[in-house]
């Protein structure tokens, strides 16, 4: 599969099936206009921070926004390894692969999540319009995540719940890179914080 063509696609289809304009849709997300345009265009590769925005105001989470419209072709209980969407983060190298199964309803979505040594992710979000918790367990290297002001150093086997922030920063300040699984869910109450 070609993700920048999928992600191109599947945001002008979301933009679309919505009524909204680039402008409408730049307004919700924070993102430009242009980058926007660029992103359908398939003249970019959007960042993970850009594509947490898009998601956001598409009322999606980002494993969300990467699974598309799968149910189209009926939900099927088993994600085979070789259908899972994989994308690479232009800006950190970061790969994340969505493993939960397309289509199948579930609370739950997982991804797995490869992040190079010294790399740094932020996904800012003055206003979510989705509330995700979501639970990242370490499975290689470490990892230091911030929420907001507050922030953890995860070793191999650590497991962190949180409430996604209006800012949450993935940082990885080890020599090797980091595995780690993520566990997300959609929350009604976003006021709910872990320490």
């Amino acid at each position: 599969m070609d993700i920048d063509h999928f992600l191109a696609n599947r945001v002008r289809e979301l933009r679309k099936a919505r009524g909204q304009t680039l402008e409408q849709l730049a307004e919700l997300s924070g993102v430009s206009r242009s980058m926007i345009s660029l992103i359908e265009r398939q003249e970019t590769s959007p960042t993970a921070a850009v594509l947490n925005k898009l998601a956001d105001a598409f009322g999606l989470s980002l494993p969300a926004l990467f699974a598309g419209d799968a149910q189209q072709a009926g939900p099927e209980p088993v994600s085979r390894r070789a259908a899972q969407a994989v994308w690479t983060d232009p800006a950190s190298a970061y790969v994340r692969r969505h493993l939960s199964p397309a289509g199948v309803e579930s609370p739950i979505e997982l991804v797995e999540v490869h992040f190079p040594p010294g790399e740094t992710v932020v996904f800012d979000n003055p206003v979510r319009r989705v509330g995700i918790q979501q639970q990242l367990w370490v499975l290689a290297g470490e990892m230091v995540v911030s929420l907001d002001d507050a922030t953890w150093h995860l070793a191999t086997g650590d497991c962190m719940a949180m409430a996604l922030a209006a800012r949450i920063t993935f940082h990885n300040p080890g020599l090797q890179a980091a595995r780690y699984l993520l566990a997300l869910s959609s929350a009604a109450d976003l006021s709910r914080r872990f320490p």
